[in-house]
């Protein structure tokens, strides 16, 4: 169950942001001055964006609130309108979410119930005469009575029997939404099936590489379709193109202002059509996965799309083979025996010169495919996937309007990463190996590929 919230805000204009504040009756006075300029502008639909981005994000709370009662006065019924005002329940500030909770109740808001439901628990429970509760406080009670203003009735069971009505065509739309038309023909089947994922008592070797971080184990894994290659500079652009900066297909957490263009869009060396998207980070790939009608791999999948079925070290068999991939040696074109040396190559990087050829064509080398024939899954660029590095779970970040700084420590902010990239030695191309990287980061060395439902 998910809550609502404004994808889209816009500038307040600057007339609508002074407030003066010097004394008790000129604050109060500038705020419905600001409040009437709201009204003003706000009363035909054209006007519902300003209103519903006043309710969100105004700094001082008692315009957040009015504009909340004249999202309510006018708007009723639409439903940019309402998710503004469902989206105040969860306002900092009591006032605002007070108001919000009333014209909830007034205007009977049935969007807003999942954020109640989540606010004080389901109406069919707190109706029942012997459900025991904490003392309530004024959100509490303002809450409750909404939800039985919306649902019309005390009766538990035709609370239950209502709740399950609205939340099976809430469901009913949400699976509409995520049956996506799939926006690319290239994919490979992996089929259902049992799956050798990780490694064991891998030791470090002349590269020094932490491996302990993967359990051996036997996973039942179900169909999934992948992309054949990585997400090229093509597919990419058509993304860009159709979408822009609408954020349709963005994260609910995807920082503020912000677009998704590669950084590394005007660099000849990895701008080619043919070639991976690379300098883009993990909600840019969020959203283009949206976009196409898919998502990210999991971890997991990753790795059966990789391997296949017989716990193979490499995608294509169980021995090193320096002509099958995009690697450190081939993209600098100098041999590395240990880290030192590796190292010691990768400081001569220099922007757009050395390398001066370090990705390959998303579609090269496929005498390295994996057993399903999917092209560099080991090397070239790292693979982005959905799930968190220190919890295997898929990510859930919440670090919106917050700098880098503030969460670069925060296990949350970690994706996986797969495969290897053109500066990884041998040691980091196996089908096991686990990379990670901050959520927001955004590397010449990583793309990605998408994963879709199986057909049928």
């Amino acid at each position: 169950m998910v809550g609502n919230r404004v994808s889209h805000i816009i500038d307040i204009p600057a007339d609508m942001l002074v407030i003066d504040d010097s004394a008790d009756d000129r604050y109060w006075a500038s705020v419905e001055r600001v409040v009437a300029l709201a009204d003003e502008k706000g009363r035909t639909p054209d006007g519902i964006p300003l209103l519903a981005s006043i309710a969100v994000s105004h700094p001082e709370w008692p315009v957040r609130a009015g504009a909340v009662r004249l999202l309510a006065t006018h708007h009723s019924g639409d439903e940019a309108a309402a998710t503004a005002v469902a989206a105040a329940t969860h306002d900092t500030v009591d006032w605002v979410a007070f108001t919000a909770l009333k014209v909830i109740a007034e205007h009977r808001i049935g969007a807003a119930v999942p954020d109640l439901i989540r606010i004080s628990g389901w109406p069919s429970n707190f109706t029942r005469p012997d459900w025991a509760r904490k003392p309530v406080g004024c959100g509490a009670a303002l809450t409750k009575r909404a939800l039985i203003a919306v649902f019309g009735t005390k009766d538990p069971a035709e609370l239950r029997r209502l709740e399950d009505e609205y939340f099976s065509e809430m469901r009913s739309r949400i699976a509409a939404a995520r049956k996506r038309v799939r926006r690319h023909e290239d994919v490979v089947l992996v089929p259902a099936g049992p799956a050798i994922i990780g490694a064991a008592d891998e030791q470090p070797d002349a590269f020094r590489m932490a491996q302990d971080d993967t359990v051996l184990r036997a996973v039942d894994v179900p169909a999934f379709l992948v992309d054949r290659t990585t997400v090229t500079n093509a597919r990419y652009r058509d993304f860009l193109e159709e979408v822009g900066d609408s954020g349709e297909f963005d994260h609910p957490d995807q920082p503020l202002e912000r677009t998704h263009r590669p950084a590394h869009w005007h660099d000849p060396r990895f701008n080619a059509p043919d070639m991976p998207v690379v300098g883009i980070d993990w909600y840019d790939a969020y959203a283009f996965a949206a976009w196409a009608g898919g998502r990210l791999p999991s971890e997991v999948q990753w790795e059966k799309a990789a391997r296949g079925v017989d716990g193979r070290r490499f995608p294509w068999g169980d021995d090193w083979d320096p002509g099958r991939v995009n690697y450190v040696e081939r993209s600098f074109g100098q041999a590395v025996a240990d880290l030192d040396s590796l190292e010691a190559l990768l400081v001569t990087v220099e922007q757009g010169e050395n390398p001066a050829h370090p990705v390959l064509a998303a579609d090269a080398l496929p005498e390295g495919a994996s057993p399903y024939g999917v092209l560099q899954m080991s090397g070239n660029v790292w693979e982005l996937t959905r799930t968190n590095f220190y919890t295997g779970e898929d990510m859930d970040p919440f670090f919106k309007g917050r700098h880098p700084l503030d969460f670069m420590n925060r296990k949350e902010a970690f994706h996986v990463l797969r495969g290897g990239t053109f500066t990884s030695p041998p040691t980091c191309l196996t089908t096991f190996y686990r990379g990670k990287d901050l959520i927001t980061d955004r590397h010449m060395e990583v793309g990605f590929r998408c994963v879709y439902e199986a057909d049928g």
